[in-house]
């Protein structure tokens, strides 16, 4: 009877409790699909801002979702860079991409990617061929997505991504095609600013560290946003389209970004033609040379094939040919195939020790580096491939090289010990604003009297000393008022030179004189949308020349005051007036806003500008050219940043300025450019749990 009674009551309560505890098991499990991974499953969590978050099961497929993402987001993009990296762009798209693919093959870009790919250790190998894969997969599953234009780069190769990286590195950023052909050392238009702020100097006691690159707002250029964890691995951070490693990152315990430096990494040698070689120390040598062929397509579709003669001597390949004069080009970082593999290593360390572990490989040919971690370090290193010269200051290496002897070849490479190099500087923080290092912090730590004159120029510009005035003025500076600092549009140049042309305009002046010194005088010398008589003194200082400019030239020893005072105030208000007079016809007023003449631009989206070029001493840079009815249109400058702080746990906003993506109908939708424009960041969501709540996509591998 008790048997038959504790039955009944068993089915009694499996009636009642049995459905119930069934629609717990599915809600959990359901619940289970969106807020954790399968251990068994690679995702890419997208959220509103269009950031990849990358969850993979282990390494490899970490890089296949990157590469799917980089897709996705960039595909057209990142074909036509792959193409370009191959050496068959003109084959592929015509007769524009001529020069490119002569100077990719010349340079011997896609010969070098394939033997770095095969060099690498099988485990990196690997990633790579997963990130190539990633990339194809992409393609095969949405080519209805991709350009038909691009698609015939298909399938990529991962020497495709090698050859994409060293293009980038070596023949973009350490010398590029322009500089070469007009023999002159004019400067990529890149730079950045970085800084990093000591426990000592910071608010809240916590090290913060600020990321962000200038560099052009297209091409190979852009940036991408990403989240990449794994096991060994959780890093967020940027790097350029087409690299299948973050280049710029932190973790949850420290953090680096990077700056184009003051580096010398190439040199063009000037050869004595003899017979069919060339003279050095005394003999004849032969070139060594070899013919291809390039492809080139034309408008009916067919291609037509020209031959490529590349002649190389022991400093490397012959650039130019004229006048019975030969001009061969040596370049740093040719032998040092681990650039991809010491970013990521980097990106993985969880302490100094280890970061500058990576860095000791010197595999990164060139950038400063500015890091902060959260056990208060901070660290400014000259980085990069620095040529042990026998002789000669850095402005003589600037010019063309004698190369008919060995004296002036060099060979080795400067170790990492060095390199100008600062941690933990008592002031309590480090600035890089793309000048040389003597002047990253004050009182000043790194002496240029302690290195070869080769290694660096001496000079310290507008930004820099803007730079260095917001962080050595605030003894204290919070997470918030570093993000303040990071979109100041102040002028240093109007600071210095407006107490000296305002009453040299009101005493040498006429009536437009006199109304262009009031308009300057009211101006809050910012940059701002509504800033009113910013266009004016901008548009007045390009047509200045700036070597006659100053009556106190830059300085060693007032390295943060001069170049100061007007040497000729009556040119200056001569030009003063012809500008104010132009810019009254065009614009319809002295004061118009600079807003409205200065705008930044991305497909339909429209908005005015604030910020300027760097020249002009203003941190937040932006650099323009014209455009239609007398505007100007920013191409570069503020590109990405990250403003991070090593609390427990990190907090951190971030903004990639045009948005980050490039494909038709992706999520950006323009929403980050509209934040630039307003001097905003967004947060940076790194927690499972805050990327679902701002979820816009989910993808399951």
């Amino acid at each position: 009877m008790r048997i038959d009674f504790l039955s009944r009551v068993y089915e009694r309560v499996s009636r009642r409790v049995l459905p119930l505890i069934l629609g717990l098991i599915l809600i959990l499990f359901v619940g289970s699909q969106t807020t954790a991974v399968s251990a068994k499953s690679t995702e890419i969590l997208w959220d509103t801002y269009g950031v990849p978050h990358i969850h993979g099961k282990d390494n490899r497929s970490a890089f296949y979702a990157f590469g799917w993402a980089q897709m996705q987001s960039h595909g057209d993009l990142l074909l036509r860079l792959y193409g370009q990296a191959r050496g068959r762009a003109a084959e592929y798209w015509g007769e524009e991409y001529l020069d490119s693919d002569r100077w990719v093959l010349t340079t011997g870009i896609p010969e070098r990617a394939r033997t770095w790919y095969k060099v690498q250790n099988p485990t990196f190998r690997s990633y790579l061929d997963a990130f190539a894969a990633g990339i194809n997969a992409y393609a095969s599953q949405h080519g209805n997505l991709i350009n038909d234009e691009v698609e015939v780069v298909l399938p990529v190769k991962p020497e495709d991504v090698m050859a994409h990286l060293h293009r980038v590195l070596h023949f973009t950023f350490v010398v590029n095609p322009e500089q070469v052909i007009g023999l002159s050392q004019q400067k990529l238009q890149a730079g950045s600013n970085g800084w990093a702020i000591a426990p000592s100097h910071s608010a809240s006691g916590n090290a913060m560290l600020l990321a962000n690159p200038h560099l052009p707002w297209s091409d190979l250029f852009l940036w991408y946003e990403a989240q990449i964890t794994a096991p060994g691995i959780d890093a967020y951070g940027a790097t350029l389209v087409g690299v299948p490693v973050l280049a710029i990152a932190f973790n949850d315990n420290l953090g680096w970004t990077h700056t184009v430096n003051t580096h010398d990494g190439w040199d063009v040698y000037e050869l004595t033609l003899a017979g069919n070689g060339y003279r050095f120390d005394g003999k004849v040598r032969n070139f060594l040379s070899k013919t291809l062929s390039l492809k080139v397509k034309q408008k009916n579709g067919s291609l037509q094939e020209q031959p490529l003669v590349v002649k190389t001597s022991v400093h490397g390949p012959v650039v130019l040919e004229k006048d019975n004069k030969a001009f061969a080009l040596r370049v740093v970082g040719l032998d040092r195939p681990g650039v991809l593999q010491q970013w990521w290593d980097m990106a993985r360390s969880q302490n100094l020790n280890e970061f500058e572990k990576a860095l000791k490989r010197l595999q990164l040919p060139m950038f400063t580096v500015i890091y902060a971690d959260r056990k208060g370090h901070i660290m400014h290193l000259f980085n990069g491939q620095v040529p042990v010269r026998s002789n000669g200051d850095f402005t003589y290496w600037e010019g063309i090289i004698p190369g008919n002897t060995s004296k002036t070849l060099w060979t080795k490479m400067h170790p990492y010990r060095d390199l100008p190099r600062i941690v933990d500087p008592k002031s309590g923080w480090l600035q890089n604003t793309n000048d040389p290092p003597w002047t990253t912090t004050f009182p000043a730590t790194i002496k240029a009297n302690n290195y070869p004159p080769y290694i660096a120029p001496r000079f310290m510009d507008f930004r820099s000393q803007r730079s260095v005035r917001m962080l050595d003025e605030d003894e204290k500076i919070s997470f918030d008022e570093m993000i303040a600092y990071k979109h100041s549009t102040r002028m240093e140049l109007a600071d210095r030179l407006l107490d000296d042309l305002i009453p040299a305009a009101r005493k040498y002046g006429q009536d437009i004189g006199r109304r262009a010194a009031n308009i300057l005088e009211a101006w809050d010398r910012q940059a701002n949308a509504d800033s009113r008589g910013a266009v004016l003194f901008a548009l007045w200082v390009e047509k200045m020349d700036w070597e006659q400019v100053f009556s106190k030239p830059w300085s060693e020893n007032s390295p943060r005051t001069t170049p100061d005072g007007l040497a000729n105030p009556k040119s200056a208000v001569a030009t003063l007036e012809a500008v104010a007079a132009q810019v009254e016809k065009t614009y319809g007023a002295l004061d118009v806003p600079w807003g409205d003449v200065f705008r930044v631009r991305v497909g339909d989206i429209d908005l005015p500008a604030n910020g300027g070029d760097g020249d002009l001493g203003i941190f937040r840079v932006l650099n323009f050219a014209p455009s239609e009815n007398d505007r100007f249109q920013a191409v570069a400058g503020d590109s990405y940043v990250a403003v991070i702080e090593f609390s427990n746990p990190v907090r951190a906003m971030a903004l990639t300025s045009y948005g980050n993506a490039s494909q038709p109908n992706s999520f950006d939708g323009g929403k980050q450019l509209q934040m630039f424009a307003k001097k905003q960041l967004h947060p940076v969501w790194r927690q499972r749990q805050e990327i679902l709540a701002h979820l816009q996509e989910r993808q399951v591998f």
